[in-house]
This record gives structure tokens, C-alpha cells and sequence, in this order.
């Protein structure tokens, strides 16, 4: 059987580049190299594309995936030469046939936000994951909400500003916050994910501090106010027809689930399967499906949930790349449903050459 020529795209000019190194070193640790060539694509944080020969194993270390031009078998390549060489020369592997499918391992703006599904839908080249709207909407808090709110899905109450209008008229945005939301309150940027930038905020001083943090990262921030739950997530996967997991509870060591607990510490809980009860894992299942397709998803997302003491259910988002670190919720939920790593890495795959054939049949001409 041919094997499938893969590319890993990963890395990328975003503060989540770190998180992207991390995925794509699990990714590769996990996939099976009698059925695939992989030939990992970096984008550096100052933005240039560099191809390396292929990996034909595990690599030792991170460090091992983040190139520098100054590397013989690295070359620095145009986006456009995916649609013609998986190689360049100087990498001692010359080859004139094209990658077959590219998997995007990249969180963040810049990567997982729509920009590069735009991109290699130009160039007409499958990938894994989602397409240009639901990247763009699930890495936009504000507009996943709003999303969210027409499609019937219950959340927590929001408000959210630009950095125009809080710099013309900071206390206006702040009591407009203590208004609707009081204390105390969640401070995100609004395109920005793995907790970057996030701070929780009990009062005027803190809320304050919380504003000038979250716009260091996006231009537009989304406030949320504090939901007394339980954190539950579940996974969900397909295209058109969707599958979804087991549920998971993140029982944090701090006070919320911030990027350390996330990727760094390792001390962060997650009880797989969580305890809930039937009728609240089906309100989550159904919600889960709903916000799919109420930002037209397709391969993956991460729901994540509050529930609380009253049995309510309430969605607080989706994640369009959840990250697949050791530490990392997505994999873990679809392990424990039967779905091992690497037979998920396959089904994206499968699931994105899948919806690539579908869009081959569409009539563009008239």
C-alpha cells in the first residue's frame, strides 16, 4: 500500500507557538511511519516557512523541530511549493510529487484562526480539521457566542470591547462590566486560546490590571462573568455526521485552568470519564453537536462546559485545535471511548481527504 504523504504544519507566528511545538513532537511520537511520510513544515515565530527532510521515526526532543536556515537540510520554501514539492533539493531528498495532506498543528492566531485553512484551500490541497468560517468563529470568542446565543445554546452572560473604546473612555467599559456582569469576572482576548492572557478579576483594581493584560494580546477583549460549576468537556468528531466522546472534568490546582496547568505544571486533574449523570451527559452531547454545526464544523472540536449544582449545562466554547500534548484533554477523552492516538491522528486524516473529494464535486463554472 502507497503510504500517504503528510505534511505537519506547525510552530507559527503566535504566542501560541510554543504550544504548537509541543502538539506536533506528541503528534509525531504517536503516528505509525509505515503508513505515512512525514515531512514537517515549521513556521517560525518571525514568520517564515522552513521544510526539513522527512522524519522517519520518533525525534528525541522538541528542540529537534524547531529549524533554523542555517541548517543544511532546511530550506526556507513559498507557501505555494506544497503543490509541487514535498522536498527541496538541498535536503538530500529530492522529489517532484506533491503532499497528499496537510495536518495544521498550529493554535493560535495566524494559524488556527482561519488564515492558513484559507490559505490551503487556495492552493487546493487537503488538510485536517477545520475549515475558514469555523476556525475564524471558534478562535473569535465574541462571534462563537454570538453564534452560540441564535443557535438556542445556553452560556454565561458576556459583554465584550474593542481597544478603541476602552482607551477613549476606560471607566465607561469598566462599569459597564460591574452593570451587567459584577464580580467576580473572567478577562480573555477575544482571538486568543490555551489561556494566554487570561485574569480573573474580583474588583475595580483588578479588573483594570485584567484589561491591560488581555489587550496586550488582541484588540478585542471578551469579558464573561463567573459561572460557580464544574468544568466538563467532551470531544467531538466528524464532518458532516459527528461522533462524541466521553466527557472529562478538569479539576485545576489553581484557581483557574491558566496556560501553566495546561502545559507546563502537569499537576492539573483530569477525570476521565467523569462522573455526571444521563440526562446531563445527553444535554451535553446535544449541545456539543449543536455548536458543530452552528460554526460549520468539520474533523474536530473540544467542547468545553460548566455544570452546575442544579444540573444546568452551560457551553463556554469550542476549541477548532484542541492541543495534543501529554497533558492534553482531547486525546485522553477519545482513549477512554476506545479511540487510541494514533487511530484518531488516521481518522482526521481519513475525515479531511474525505470532505476534500466532497468539495471536488462542487460546480464552480456556469
Amino acid at each position: 500500500m502507497m503510504k500517504i504523504k503528510l505534511g505537519l504544519l506547525y510552530g507559527g507566528k503566535s504566542a501560541e507557538h510554543k504550544v504548537s511545538l509541543q502538539t506536533a513532537f506528541a503528534v509525531i511520537s504517536a503516528l505509525d511511519h509505515s503508513k505515512f511520510d512525514v515531512y514537517p513544515i515549521y513556521i517560525s515565530e518571525q514568520g517564515e516557512w522552513l521544510q526539513g527532510k522527512r522524519i522517519e521515526g520518533k525525534v528525541e526532543s522538541v528542540a529537534q523541530l524547531k529549524f533554523s536556515q542555517d541548517d543544511q537540510s532546511v530550506q526556507e520554501i513559498a507557501p505555494v511549493a506544497l503543490t509541487s514539492s514535498i522536498i527541496p533539493a538541498s535536503a538530500q531528498q529530492p522529489s517532484s510529487e506533491p503532499i497528499d495532506v496537510i495536518f495544521p498543528l498550529l493554535h493560535g492566531p495566524n494559524g488556527e484562526d482561519g488564515t492558513v485553512q484559507g490559505l490551503l484551500e487556495l492552493l487546493n490541497i487537503p488538510y485536517a480539521g477545520n475549515g475558514v468560517l469555523a476556525s475564524a468563529a471558534g478562535m473569535d470568542k465574541v462571534i462563537m457566542k454570538n453564534l452560540f446565543a441564535q443557535a438556542g445554546i445556553p452560556q454565561a452572560k458576556y459583554v465584550h470591547f474593542l481597544k478603541t473604546e476602552w482607551k477613549e473612555n476606560p471607566e465607561k467599559t469598566y462599569e459597564a462590566v460591574e452593570k451587567e456582569l459584577g464580580y467576580p469576572v473572567f478577562v480573555k482576548p477575544a482571538n486568543l486560546g490555551s489561556s494566554v492572557g487570561i485574569s480573573k478579576a474580583k474588583n475595580r483594581e483588578s479588573l483594570i490590571a485584567a484589561f491591560e493584560e488581555a489587550f496586550q494580546f488582541d484588540r478585542k477583549i471578551i469579558i464573561e462573568e463567573n459561572i460557580v460549576g464544574r468544568e466538563i468537556e467532551i470531544g467531538v468528531l466528524g464532518n458532516d455526521k459527528v461522533a462524541c466522546s466521553v466527557v472529562g472534568e478538569i479539576k485545576p490546582s489553581v484557581e483557574f485552568y491558566d496556560y501553566n496547568a495546561k502545559y507546563e505544571s502537569g499537576e492539573t486533574g483530569l477525570i476521565i470519564p467523569a462522573q455526571v449523570e444521563e440526562e446531563v451527559y445527553e444535554k451535553i452531547k446535544h449541545y456539543a453537536e449543536v455548536a458543530f454545526k452552528a460554526i460549520d464544523g468539520s474533523g474536530l472540536t473540544r467542547a468545553d462546559f460548566f455544570v452546575t449544582e442544579d444540573g444546568g449545562v452551560l457551553i463556554n466554547e469550542v476549541n477548532t485545535m484542541p492541543g495534543f500534548t501529554p497533558f492534553s484533554m482531547y486525546p485522553q477523552l477519545w482513549q477512554a471511548t476506545g479511540l487510541t492516538y494514533p487511530a484518531l491522528i488516521e481518522k482526521l486524516i481519513d475525515l479531511a481527504i474525505e470532505r476534500y473529494e466532497q468539495k471536488q464535486q462542487i460546480k464552480y463554472n456556469i
